[in-house]
């Protein structure tokens, strides 16, 4: 008994050092454990099962030795009898096996191991139930199919339970596990709203616990995100003006999902967006966007950007808040490609609206920044981020009738955004004869008679009225 026992425990402790991993695996080590599954003594069934779940949990390969050693149906099937210690130590190897595939997951699945996890779930003891939340989400966030698994087993009222529990590592946990069933389908999130879930989560948003915030702001955006009934069952939870506090919270993740959530919410009609506003939530995912760095910023600005898209005042409402300098800054500042096509889609977004809303845009300089941004060779060479560059420039010159702001562009900008920048002038100079003299005088003119445009197109049309709202010699 001694030698099993201490057989168990060395391995555990080899299992935890990465060091020893390639040794054990040669040793064939998983067969080795198997029969001590079955072992007479409580301890000994325990240390190998932690010892399994250390092996599982290092890589794939291991996982699925563990399951062709035909472990899992003897690690299941006596778990309801076995003591606590034992049930933690059971689903811990069911989420080490199923966190590395769907196909993992779904052997898991087909050993029975949800309707133990279950039972779990009603165990006396916080840990079990942490153990096997953890391990329910672990099979639920690979794809809708798990998901719809873990349902069925009747999970989704028992981890609403749990989040109610005092523990708060186990209201993490059943938080995240809610968001990973949430997050494949509407369905699957209607589930877990009619289970009461979302006055529960909603409650827990002001707790002090910073990684409990985060995961409970997951579950409400991976609830919000899927249609407007949705959305407007989380607002009607009254997280608002409660979630703006997040945005200025102290933990970058908390600030994040915050972000997230406001956006998934902003995204859907100009209703949601308009209560947002209303409550004050773009003045604070403004000052969330000055705040921070990096990806951080993206949930803020995409939300900036929803916002405006929907109407003129609600563009407006962004413009007044002072969201475009943040924006520009963004542009100059990060790095990643991706979030300087997001602030670029923002400001898109926020001028397309008329030539009040362009010219606010205009006036921030940011048009010579978005145009360099664009024709910069070392820009991303992905061409969903570069059309969203030539989108977002091309919204707001098409209707920015603000000429000094256009004026530097025409010097350096490619063919495709130059037609736009020609269309503009030859739209403002016949109507206004202090644009006309400050665009000779500027060398706009000039800069005009040196496009070569091809007999009879657009860009030539441009061009022409142009031209005729000067006398022929002052033209030449």
């Amino acid at each position: 008994q001694r030698a099993r026992s201490q057989f168990a425990q060395a391995v555990a402790d080899l299992a935890a050092r990465p060091q020893s991993i390639d040794t054990l695996r040669s040793a064939g080590v998983v067969y080795l454990l198997r029969p001590l599954l079955l072992d007479v003594v409580p301890s000994i069934r325990q240390t190998t099962a932690l010892a399994l779940g250390r092996l599982a949990d290092y890589d794939v390969e291991l996982a699925q030795a563990v399951v062709k050693a035909g472990i899992l149906p003897h690690l299941i099937c006596a778990l309801p009898e076995e003591n606590r210690y034992y049930k933690k130590a059971a689903a811990y190897v069911i989420r080490a096996i199923a966190k590395h595939s769907p196909q993992l997951a779904h052997s898991v699945v087909q050993c029975g191991a949800l309707e133990m996890l279950v039972i779990c779930l009603e165990d006396f003891d916080p840990g079990v139930k942490e153990g096997a939340s953890w391990a329910l989400g672990y099979i639920a966030r690979h794809n809708s199919e798990l998901s719809q698994a873990v349902v069925d087993a009747g999970a989704v009222p028992l981890l609403v339970l749990c989040i109610q529990e005092p523990e708060i590592a186990l209201k993490r946990i059943a938080a995240s596990t809610l968001s990973d069933i949430s997050k494949h389908s509407p369905e699957l999130a209607q589930t877990v709203v009619d289970a009461r879930a979302i006055v529960h989560l909603a409650q827990m948003i002001p707790n002090p616990d910073a990684k409990l915030k985060r995961q409970v702001l997951s579950a409400l955006s991976q609830i919000a995100k899927h249609s407007v009934d949705l959305a407007e069952l989380v607002v009607e939870a009254e997280i608002f003006p409660v979630v703006l506090t997040c945005l200025k919270d102290s933990d970058e993740y908390v600030k994040k999902n915050g972000a997230t959530l406001i956006r998934e919410i902003a995204k859907h009609t100009p209703e949601l967006s308009q209560f947002i506003v209303n409550s004050g939530g773009v003045a604070a995912v403004i000052d969330c966007i000055g705040s921070c760095r990096g990806t951080v910023r993206l949930p803020g600005i995409m939300t900036l950007g929803y916002v405006a898209a929907h109407s003129e005042n609600l563009s407006m409402a962004v413009i007044v808040s002072k969201g475009i300098p943040p924006l520009c800054v963004c542009l100059i500042e990060e790095q990643e490609d991706h979030i300087k096509a997001a602030a670029a889609w923002a400001l898109g977004q926020i001028g397309r609206h008329s030539a009040e809303h362009a010219r606010h845009v205009a006036v921030a300089n940011v048009l010579p920044t978005l145009l360099d941004i664009f024709v910069d060779t070392r820009s991303s060479e992905d061409l969903k981020v570069k059309a969203s560059r030539f989108k977002a420039l091309k919204n707001i010159l098409q209707k920015c009738t603000h000429l000094p702001a256009l004026e530097p562009l025409l010097h350096e900008a490619p063919p495709s955004i130059l037609k736009h920048i020609i269309g503009q002038f030859s739209k403002v100079l016949p109507h206004d004869s202090k644009a006309r003299r400050l665009f000779v005088t500027t060398g706009g003119l000039k800069k005009v008679q040196e496009i070569q445009a091809e007999p009879g197109s657009l860009l030539q049309e441009y061009i022409n009225t142009i031209n005729n709202c000067y006398p022929e010699e002052i033209v030449r």
